[in-house]
């Protein structure tokens, strides 16, 4: 089971040992009727909850575990202008309808800085991200792709040439790269209580420790837990990869459109501030543009946060933290004296493009997922546009849901082995 397997990775989060959490909320014990059921306390479930409340309506979350338990509260912390992949959209879209995704996001970006400020979250943000080439081959490509989206889109990258990386990050590891100074990065789990807390204070009811085990369709949706029902006029999915963990019959049809990936953080001991911030100038989210890529940035207390091992198998792998530390060293060799203090992991939902898969499963049942590791700040966005989807302006939301997507192929027994041999090959061509 997924979720056995991860329960031993969060053991030892950083993310986790840098907050106080608040007591937990109550279990779902009695029936009640509410307008709208959200099922699933992260990012995305949590934004559509606040939407829905600001409009008007009842609203109950249910949560199999805690606020921020799965990939809100695990992930990298980097909150990114785009989609994982634009291929999807721009092949399948007109160019105004791929210009309005791409806005989608920018949005995404300006509406995470506001909730930010609104609700007074303090989870660290820092602006600023530095996407980094590691060959003259992948410097064309990043080259290319930035070129792109300043054409298509009119959105401010800045190049950065050979000669000019050096004063951009302290590692020989790379080539060139750009700059984007309105993305950026963020504690994740703080942001994601605090999402909590402020959906809380605006009559939102969350319940904690309330896996749904069955979803009954039809003009009223009914949901149940072990202990109670709950009756709504709309619900949301916003599970991801854990929408079926503990009932398979929640939303069969979705279950072969996404696949769970284990990715994976470390998080080095303190340095001296002036040590941290002359590793990467204004102190900015870094990733490469490997397929496979690596992920790094400084955290606020000054330690490195370095993520990029990944699972396609679900096994959490071998020799983890070692490992993960050695691919730190080889960008920042000189952080060979600093112990690992932490090491977790947790699972993505990726989808077959790396597009995000939003839609309905009937009129009253709408669903968010395949953000692929790129949903920090489209999950924000993703609660909002189905927020006013219900509230009966889904034109954006249904810009979204109109990207095709295919399961993974191998059925339920060999899509996983397919997936890790597909990997393999991108691995293989990352180092060509």
């Amino acid at each position: 089971m997924l979720l056995s397997k991860e329960a031993q990775l969060t053991e030892n989060s950083y993310y986790e040992a840098s907050v106080t959490r608040p007591g937990p909320a109550p279990a779902l014990r009695e029936p009640i009727r509410v307008d709208v059921c959200v099922i699933g306390a992260g990012f995305a479930g949590l934004s559509a909850a606040l939407e829905l409340r600001a409009k008007g309506y009842t609203v109950a979350v249910l949560e199999a575990k805690t606020a921020g338990w799965g990939a809100s509260g695990r992930n990298g912390g980097q909150a990114i202008v785009g989609y994982a992949s634009d291929d999807a959209i721009e092949a399948q879209f007109s160019a105004e309808d791929a210009r309005q995704a791409w806005q989608i996001t920018v949005e995404a970006l300006q509406l995470l800085r506001s909730r930010i400020a609104q609700h007074a979250i303090s989870c660290d943000f820092v602006p600023g991200f530095l996407n980094l080439a590691i060959n003259a081959k992948k410097g064309r490509e990043l080259a290319q792709a930035s070129d792109n989206i300043r054409q298509r889109y009119n959105y401010p990258l800045q190049s950065i040439s050979p000669a000019e990386i050096g004063n951009w990050i302290d590692s020989k590891r790379f080539h060139s790269g750009s700059f984007d100074p309105q993305s950026g990065h963020l504690h994740p789990l703080k942001y994601c209580l605090g999402l909590a807390e402020a959906a809380k204070l605006a009559g939102v009811q969350i319940f904690e420790n309330s896996a749904v085990l069955q979803l009954r369709r039809g003009s009223q949706v009914r949901v149940k837990t072990a202990q109670a029902e709950l009756v709504c006029d709309f619900a949301v999915l916003a599970g991801n990869v854990y929408l079926n963990e503990f009932s398979h019959k929640l939303a069969p049809e979705l279950n072969k459109r996404i696949m769970p990936v284990g990715t994976y953080i470390i998080a080095t001991e303190a340095m001296e501030p002036q040590r941290a911030e002359a590793l990467i100038r204004q102190r900015c989210a870094v990733c490469d543009n490997n397929f496979v890529l690596d992920y790094f940035r400084p955290t606020a207390d000054h330690r490195m946060l370095f993520g990029g091992r990944v699972s396609y198998s679900a096994a959490t792998p071998r020799n983890l933290v070692s490992s993960m530390r050695q691919r730190m060293l080889n960008v920042f060799p000189q952080l060979g004296d600093l112990k690992v203090i932490y090491a977790w992991g947790g699972f993505v939902d990726i989808s077959m493009n790396r597009a995000p898969d939003f839609g309905r499963l009937d009129h009253n049942i709408y669903y968010l997922q395949g953000f692929s590791g790129h949903g920090l700040a489209l999950t924000g966005m993703a609660g909002k546009l189905v927020a006013d989807s219900i509230a009966g302006q889904a034109e954006r939301f249904d810009l979204l849901a109109r990207v095709k997507h295919y399961p993974f192929p191998g059925g339920k027994l060999m899509r996983t082995p397919a997936l890790v041999l597909g990997m393999l090959y991108y691995q293989i061509k990352d180092l060509l």
